[in-house]
């Protein structure tokens, strides 16, 4: 990560590690430098002000190494994604780094900033995603992709009514359409597969505390608040914001048009977590998992601080053993 490397060099020493980020970033030769990436000491001191705000708004940001956060906020600073939870356009979240014995901020990108981008970029004229509810479905043909829906008029009662499905579509300014229909099953399945932290089905853990109930279960309310902590996953807090990136992603990769801005964004949405050597040999399948669950898929305005991590310190932490190999000792 070219903007990571960079601030390396202007921070060559163990010192930031030992420095609130306020303190580190109250450092003239830091100032100097940030005011040279940003281009003027107005803009620069406004970037500096975001960053102090979005680890005061989420705590567990300020045992991250500093270089990261700023490496985070770097990248949504040229990607011009804001930071703050309440827009939801883009995300720094911390990740545990167990090898080397440090925590690190990582970018998330949030399905709102997938929608900015692609606005931005010029080529949609059309491009939404929405749930489908209880009632509404009537059919799906895939090879047409022509789905027939019976929407509820009613805001407040389809408010209320089970999501059964999700949809997808775009439409460019040169006419070309796409969408894609997913069923909430299959949409689980997809949750299963490529999120650690998450389980359809009731999940033993290593210890007896550390034991899920099945998402039926947690949907029902079948869990006592004291162990909420364990389902902090945003596929157990807003599962419909988590599967509205899913979707998006899923149809701009493949068949959108992707401007430079949202290629950079897809490529480095997470990417801090799979740069710590702790995950190298596994960076597939936590690419996979990042990727495909984190903030963004969510939508982390409607959450309290907590609520952004898997551990009860505040911070995620990926056991490597927890990732599925193929039998050859690497990943997925």
């Amino acid at each position: 990560m070219a903007v990571k490397n960079s601030l390396q060099k202007t921070d060559n020493n163990d010192q930031s590690k030992k420095l609130t980020i306020s303190g580190y970033l109250g450092q003239d030769k830091i100032k100097s430098w940030i005011n040279g990436m940003i281009g003027s000491e107005k803009e620069a001191q406004k970037f500096i002000s975001s960053i102090i705000s979005a680890t005061s708004t989420t705590p567990a940001l300020q045992a991250c190494e500093p270089t990261t956060i700023v490496s985070a906020a770097l990248l949504a600073n040229a990607l011009d994604l804001s930071l703050s939870p309440q827009l939801g356009l883009s995300y720094m979240v911390p990740f545990e780094d167990n090898k080397n014995g440090r925590t690190v901020a990582t970018f998330i990108l949030g399905y709102k900033g997938y929608i900015q981008l692609a606005i931005r970029s010029g080529k949609y004229r059309k491009i939404n995603v929405i749930a489908i509810k209880e009632g509404e479905f009537v059919s799906y043909n895939p090879l047409s992709e022509e789905l027939v829906v019976n929407l509820i008029s009613d805001d407040e009662e389809r408010e209320k009514a089970a999501t059964i499905g999700y949809y997808a579509y775009f439409e460019l300014v040169n006419g070309f359409q796409k969408s894609l229909y997913w069923s909430k099953k299959k949409m689980l399945l997809h949750a299963d597969k490529y999120s650690k932290a998450f389980s359809v089905n009731a999940k033993k853990g290593k210890q007896p505390k550390y034991d899920k109930v099945s998402y039926a279960d947690y949907e029902a309310g079948k869990v006592p608040e004291a162990e909420m902590w364990k389902y902090s996953s945003f596929w157990y807090k807003d599962f419909d914001g988590m599967a509205f990136k899913t979707m998006l992603r899923q149809l701009i990769s493949k068949w959108g048009i992707m401007s430079i801005d949202m290629q950079e964004a897809f490529e480095k949405d997470g990417s801090e977590i799979y740069e710590a050597s702790e995950f190298n040999e596994n960076k597939t399948a936590i690419r996979n998992e990042i990727v495909q669950e984190m903030a963004g898929q969510g939508s982390p305005e409607q959450f309290s601080e907590e609520d952004f991590f898997a551990d009860e310190d505040g911070v995620v932490d990926v056991e490597p053993e927890d990732i599925e190999t193929n039998g050859d000792g690497n990943a997925n």
